[in-house]
């Protein structure tokens, strides 16, 4: 990894428009590196490490569970130096989507490659949302215990919890990162009083109770860790969310690589620490029994068991702040997605309009509120499973295989941030992806996980020949093949 160069690109350059292509409506750049790492970590932490330690730790049996958080860890920076470099080569509204439009060539390959993602994002992005309001109304039910005897009653009450959050971010860039650091620092303060709290009542007796056998190199240790590996890499998913505000980054060949970096070691350090928190003060087969407070409200337990019911309360109350930033964060980033799509002709073309006086894509963050509002009726765990599934050989193993194709580009394309040791970190992202990938699959109704992979991807490259012949594009048109 090499320092940013700004003498590269402009501090201001966005992605390449072609000539004579229409650039349509134009973003702000507003977001430095403070506001772009703020808004990475709300993402990033949010509910996660408050709601998936319990089904992390049911992968496996046991604490031994814990070790697929390195393995996440491993998995994150690598992937993380792929964005970065993409990021820096590539900035603009869309993020993964401009890095495989772009670097699969935006006139031919790329075009059905870009599509995809916008299409995949249909079948993910919501869903990601989506967790974070359920995580809400889990604690919640610590609030009101009542809450828990009425399912349905918590599905819709995420379910709003969805339309609350689009209404939050129907205002002006500038005004939302101002709301974006007051939720951050509130990500940072509950976080910390876990970990400090933790680490200060350690019990290494109940941390380390391991079940017998619990790390005999075998068949089913590998798949109890590779299904714990994609729990936590939902946890880890974020880093790259200031990618998709590409156009409103200043600097981004700069602030992207440092805000993507940062965000993955600090939340790493954080996500571990709470971890053994709660490993060390609640007991873990409290956690795997489905329905208990521990299972549901393991973080509000925790501090019951340190501070009585007042500091637990406390803690519930905050969390749901540090939820309702990662639920921002996210819909906020995916709203640029349909958006820039539709801005290139390659989604319907009446979500690339911004709105008249805010100057945000209004009609494709409704789109995205109302998507994440019906997703929030579904089960936990398998949302989880799906938008990890869902996005992997699109998304994470497509943009690697993309830089790869960046970097062979004749002539070169330039590179403002360069990867340490290339190509190692994206072979391992490779080979990680595609262990974490293929982990579902071993375990009981894991097919259904990939079959909704392989049919949202089936049915993405159905539509899009379908468009490619309605619009004459590539490879339906020889102009634009060549």
């Amino acid at each position: 990894m090499t320092t940013p160069d700004s003498s590269i690109n402009p501090p201001n350059a966005s992605a390449p428009t072609p000539q004579g292509e229409a650039q349509g409506p134009q973003l702000r750049r507003s977001l430095g590196i403070l506001n772009a790492t703020s808004i990475n970590m709300s993402n990033m932490i949010g509910i996660g490490p408050f709601i998936t330690v319990p089904i992390i730790i049911g992968s496996m049996g046991g604490p031994q569970a814990l070790l697929a958080w390195f393995a996440g860890a491993v998995l994150a920076i690598a992937d993380g130096l792929v964005v970065s470099e993409l990021g820096a080569a590539l900035p603009g509204s869309g993020g993964t989507y401009v890095f495989l439009r772009d670097s699969f060539n935006r006139e031919t390959f790329g075009k059905l490659m870009g599509w995809l993602f916008a299409w995949e994002f249909l079948f993910f992005g919501p869903l990601e949302i989506a967790s974070g309001t359920i995580g809400m109304t889990q604690y919640m039910s610590y609030l009101w215990p009542g809450l828990a005897r009425h399912p349905w009653g918590m599905k819709f009450l995420a379910s709003g919890i969805s339309l609350v959050v689009l209404i939050s971010l129907y205002r002006k860039i500038k005004d939302i990162a101002r709301l974006m650091m007051i939720l951050w620092i509130t990500t940072l303060a509950t976080t910390g009083w876990v970990i400090v709290a933790g680490l200060t009542h350690i019990n290494l007796h109940r941390a380390f109770s391991f079940p017998p056998g619990a790390f005999n190199l075998n068949w089913a240790f590998l798949i109890g860790l590779g299904s714990g590996t994609v729990v936590v890499i939902y946890n880890y998913l974020g880093y790259y969310q200031v990618c998709y505000l590409g156009d409103e980054v200043k600097r981004p060949e700069r602030t992207i690589p440092y805000a993507v970096i940062i965000s993955i070691l600090a939340v790493t350090v954080i996500d571990v620490l709470i971890s053994f928190s709660f490993v060390s003060v609640v007991p873990w087969k409290d956690m795997l029994k489905q329905g208990s407070p521990a299972n549901l409200a393991v973080a509000s337990v925790f501090m019951q068991k340190l501070y009585g019911h007042w500091a637990a309360v406390l803690l519930t109350v905050m969390i749901l702040f540090t939820a309702f930033a990662s639920v921002f964060a996210l819909m906020l980033g995916y709203s640029r997605i349909p958006f820039a799509a539709a801005r290139d002709g390659l989604f319907f073309r009446w979500f690339g309009s911004l709105h008249p006086k805010g100057e945000f894509p209004n009609r494709s963050l409704i789109m995205v509120g109302a998507l994440a509002a019906i997703a929030s009726l579904f089960n936990l765990g398998d949302i989880i499973t799906g938008l990890i599934v869902a996005r992997i050989l699109i998304q994470f193993i497509g943009h690697t295989i993309g830089l790869f194709v960046l970097r062979k580009r004749k002539p070169p394309v330039r590179l403002p941030f360069k990867m340490w040791l290339y190509p190692a970190p994206a072979i391992l992202a490779l080979i990680g992806w595609l262990y974490v990938f293929a982990s579902p699959a071993f375990e009981p109704g894991g097919w259904r996980f990939m079959v909704y992979a392989f049919v949202t991807i089936s049915t993405g490259i159905a539509g899009y020949f379908f468009l490619a012949y309605r619009r004459r594009m590539w490879p339906m048109s020889a102009r634009d093949g060549a």
